[in-house]
């Protein structure tokens, strides 16, 4: 079931996505190459209870840390540790928040110092498939809107969307209906209707889409080793068009 929001509801949200979005900002500004991806997670939960929230990644499914940090072939949920981050790394970073019971989430993949041009055209093209489809979301139109200009914009550039992990709607519960893919036909799935809330979050690979987990149940990578880049959106569906909530 899809859990419509009210006005009232939807600024909650949109106060547990400003600490998302304050907590990345901050974090983009400390990391540095030779941190551990374990100082990326303590500084970012002082940020977030700082600013008077509370992590909703730890403990989630029994994930042990409040950010997950993806670097270079890999593609989401990488747990901290003490993995050293390196000049002309790429590094997805991706948080949320809850704040008074409602939820906010966000990502963003940053380059550690100097990268390549196709690398830095990686972050540019998924984070402007992630705008591609912010755009589609719109009052009467179909879920799968959304998923079809992700899919259209990546593919163009000559990327592959990853097809195994999906968006999520979004509210009181950190994953509501519906799932929101990054790939498919338009024309298909719910109706968008005011008050609707959305995470929107592509992960595009530099070569194939495929991906695989590691030991650790919870880091996917790429299975052709290629690069990946991540970026996500938490916005709200209304009558004047998408609202982004998670943007400073």
């Amino acid at each position: 079931m899809i859990i419509l929001k009210s006005q009232e509801e939807i600024e909650k949200i949109r106060r547990a996505c400003r600490i998302v979005a304050e907590s990345l900002e901050a974090l983009k500004g400390y990391i540095k190459p030779g941190m551990t991806t374990k100082e990326l997670d303590r500084f970012v939960e002082e940020n977030i209870l700082a600013r008077g929230g509370r992590a909703a990644f730890k403990g989630y499914r029994n994930f042990p840390a409040t950010l997950c940090v993806s670097i270079n072939d890999e593609v989401v949920h990488g747990i901290p540790s003490e993995k050293v981050v390196k000049e002309g790394d790429i590094v997805g970073l991706d948080l949320g928040a809850i704040y008074d019971g409602f939820y906010g989430d966000a990502a963003v993949t940053v380059a550690v110092g100097e990268i390549r041009n196709e690398t830095s055209r990686l972050l540019k093209v998924t984070e402007g498939s992630l705008y591609a489809g912010i755009a589609q979301g719109k009052v009467g139109g179909r879920l799968s809107d959304i998923s079809h200009a992700v899919q259209s914009y990546v593919e163009a550039e000559g990327f592959s969307v990853v097809t195994d992990f999906v968006g999520h709607g979004i509210g009181r519960s950190l994953h509501e209906e519906p799932q929101v893919p990054n790939f498919g036909p338009p024309g298909r799935g719910p109706r968008l209707c005011e008050g609707m809330v959305l995470a929107i979050e592509p992960m595009v690979n530099a070569g194939k889409p495929h991906v695989r987990v590691l030991a650790d149940r919870w880091t996917a990578v790429t299975v052709d080793g290629s690069l990946s880049a991540h970026f996500e959106h938490t916005i709200a569906i209304t009558k004047e068009g998408p609202i982004i909530l998670s943007r400073l």
